[in-house]
């Protein structure tokens, strides 16, 4: 197979960071994109330089709050830097990360991904969307949120992934040829098994010393569409472990 060049947008984040090890592994160039090595998606700065001779870009960049105005604000920005100087560089199409739900959402930082997905769908540069689970990984975020030695975690339905298969999940989606066929559904990728986030910070917090409360999770952002299920994977998404169970047991 012929060697690909890869430029990653948010490569040392937490799914950037995958991605750029399975992209390495299999053979392919990779930039990594980054403020930290020198590449603002935002400002644009350094962006054009990066670009040069790439094939796909692998959009896994993200905000760093869930407020969404302001998250709507970057997504936007971004997508439309990512087309016009991927357009400017010959790039060949744009791969991106967005979260199962999205399209039901209607605030919070789901709705910035709406926005996201929209924004990068309507640009020049054919784009290939991989919507995926909540992250393995974001329940000790969850957890480092909260103050003291007892976490109140919303009990809301998820079935939670793992951070690497959904970068390898994604990283075969860039790989694949054009755009997708028209009415094609977006595809999905999730855990193997429905569990709440409660259930899942309980083990964690068993590991750290943190007693979890399960509460209903009132106040999130579209917490009703949650408690129904909205979030979860749909028919056609592929599941795939570790379970978050057997992932914590390779944790440190």
């Amino acid at each position: 197979m012929s060697t690909i060049t890869f430029a990653v947008a948010g490569a040392t984040g937490r799914l950037g960071r995958h991605v750029v090890d399975v992209l390495t592994e299999r053979g392919h160039q990779v930039v990594p994109m980054s403020r930290a090595t020198g590449v603002d998606i935002i400002t644009g700065e350094g962006l054009a330089e990066a670009l040069a001779g790439v094939d796909v870009i692998v959009d896994v960049a993200s905000w760093h709050s869930s407020e969404q105005e302001a998250a709507t604000e970057f997504f936007r920005t971004s997508a439309r830097n990512l087309h016009e100087f991927g357009l400017q560089a010959g790039v060949a199409q744009i791969a991106m990360a967005s979260i199962i739900g999205v399209d039901k959402a209607t605030a919070g930082f789901l709705a910035a991904k709406k926005v996201h997905e929209e924004v990068l769908l309507s640009g020049p540069l054919a784009v290939r969307i991989l919507r995926a689970a909540q992250f393995h990984e974001f329940v000790g975020q969850l957890l480092d949120w909260q103050q003291g030695d007892v976490a109140y975690i919303p009990v809301l339905p998820t079935q939670l992934v793992a951070c690497r298969t959904v970068a390898e999940e994604l990283v075969d989606l860039a790989l694949a040829p054009g755009a997708p066929a028209p009415r094609t559904p977006i595809p999905e990728i999730a855990g193997p098994r429905e569990e709440t986030m409660a259930e899942a910070a309980r083990l964690l917090g068993a590991r750290r010393g943190i007693k979890v409360v399960g509460v209903d999770g009132s106040g999130m952002p579209d917490a009703e569409i949650a408690a129904r299920g909205g979030f979860l994977p749909g028919p056609h998404a592929k599941l795939a472990g570790p379970t978050f169970q057997e992932w914590l047991g390779t944790q440190p």
